[in-house]
């Protein structure tokens, strides 16, 4: 395997088989709550595969089990595709949408575990990670499923699109809370451009077209590129049937957001927007890390700052400001808020774009406009923050939050469970690790449904 490629070296460097430990150490006291499984994916190539994007390289999902105050397992298990068997995604009919690298994220909805990628169909899987295989909605999907579908906290309800550089640009699902696809419809004024994350608040889907568009010369196997001449813009769509049809496209300022922390509607029924965002230079060096290329940046994003659109449907405009000079990426939030005003966000902190700094996570209170940080140390790497609410919790960041270091000073990683509430006090309980795990992109918390039957039992 080629060790030229930054994705395949340091933190991201690729284990090469699948194990399962039992009865992890655990330093602290876990608490109770925590009865579930945190479930990350990322890239994880087999040995001997040098895939020619960061984003090419097959899925591993990693799991740890936390139950009764104990960490019961840790696995990992490719996603066992046809891709990872070698099958090409273009064939002489099209796009294969099973030969997915499904390797962005994994979440569960209706029952279902399913590990995700942009491109392709999700990929069910059985509770301790074993692939059940392609998941098309009972033969309802026949497009591809955007890796950050959003569930509403209040109504159960999935959405999630499909982005195509060829039409239709743009199509809009939504499941019901079993899973149920209930309603599927294009979206004119879409454009090739981009679109890998959206948001939705209580009335509308937001979606975000960068500077970012199809492009048939990049030969890195994800063919996109940015453009100078692709405007960007932000569609706010009214939910429910037919909102297509009323989708607005609001132009921005040229750059590109990967990812949304949140959008919601204001006091004043403006539609507030925040995510990190990339310009040009930014998106270039990210790019060139990517793929591998020289005059990348040192890390795999470089200047992806805080961003604030407030889309003004009155007045027919958008107020755009950066609101942190940090280098962040991986947004998240208390889900229970997701598409209504919330107070706190977290990130992950990155060095700048020489490599100066440390990785942090970082919680933003945005009452008060203050951040606090909690810098890892040298040679180490945490993952996306994910936060599981305190039992009974009444304050917003009353709960905890879980990531998982990779640190290559030791060649081992362990999994932090922090207090929410208070970066800046110790660890709640670590649990040690049986390998140093990838670093990895997205996953989430699956707690076990207090009237359902045993996560191991169920599935076997």
């Amino acid at each position: 395997m080629s060790t030229n490629k930054p994705y395949l070296t340091g933190h991201y460097t690729p284990v090469a088989d699948e194990i399962t430990a039992t009865e992890l150490t655990v330093e602290g006291s876990l608490p109770p709550e925590l009865t579930g499984r945190l479930i990350r994916n990322s890239h994880n190539p087999k040995p001997g595969i040098t895939p020619t994007h960061w984003f090419k390289g097959s899925g591993m999902v990693h799991g740890i089990r936390l139950r009764d105050g104990r960490a019961e397992w840790y696995r990992n298990r490719w996603v066992h595709t046809p891709a990872l068997q070698g099958a090409p995604y273009m064939t002489d009919r099209g796009p294969d949408l099973t030969a997915s690298t499904a390797g962005t994220h994994v979440i569960e909805h209706g029952g279902r575990l399913l590990a995700l990628c942009e491109s392709a169909l999700p990929f069910e899987l059985t509770a301790d990670l074993e692939t059940v295989g392609a998941f098309d909605f009972g033969g309802k999907l026949t497009t591809a499923m955007t890796a950050h579908p959003k569930e509403d906290p209040v109504t159960g309800e999935l959405h999630f699109f499909a982005s195509s550089p060829f039409p239709p640009f743009l199509v809009h699902h939504v499941a019901s809370p079993k899973g149920d696809v209930l309603q599927s419809q294009e979206v004119p004024g879409a454009s090739a451009a981009l679109k890998h994350d959206f948001a939705i608040t209580e009335h509308y889907v937001v979606f975000l077209e960068g500077s970012v568009t199809f492009d048939p010369a990049e030969h890195s196997g994800i063919p996109y590129s940015w453009s100078d001449e692709q405007q960007s813009r932000i569609g706010i769509m009214p939910r429910g049937v037919g909102g297509a049809s009323r989708i607005r496209w609001f132009e921005i300022g040229q750059g590109y957001g990967m990812h949304f922390a949140n959008a919601y509607e204001d006091a004043y029924g403006r539609i507030v927007v925040e995510g990190p965002c990339v310009g040009r230079t930014g998106w270039q060096r990210s790019w060139n890390w990517w793929v591998g290329a020289p005059d990348r940046g040192a890390e795999p994003n470089s200047g992806s700052r805080q961003r604030r659109w407030t889309v003004d449907l009155a007045a027919g405009n958008v107020k755009e400001e950066v609101t942190d000079d940090l280098t962040v990426e991986f947004p998240t939030i208390n889900e229970g808020l997701l598409g209504r005003e919330h107070r706190y966000q977290y990130a992950l902190s990155f060095p700048d774009d020489l490599g100066i700094g440390s990785h942090a996570l970082v919680k933003y209170d945005r009452s008060t406009g203050a951040r606090q940080l909690l810098p890892v140390g040298t040679g180490q790497l945490p993952s996306e923050a994910v936060f599981v609410p305190a039992a009974d919790a009444t304050d917003e960041d009353a709960g905890y939050l879980l990531t998982i270091v990779s640190d290559l000073n030791q060649d081992a990683s362990r999994m932090l469970v922090l207090d929410a509430s208070d970066l800046s006090v110790p660890p709640i309980a670590t649990i040690h690790l049986p390998r140093r795990v990838p670093a990895m992109i997205h996953g989430s918390w699956i707690p076990d449904a207090a009237d359902a039957p045993d996560a191991e039992a169920a599935a076997a």
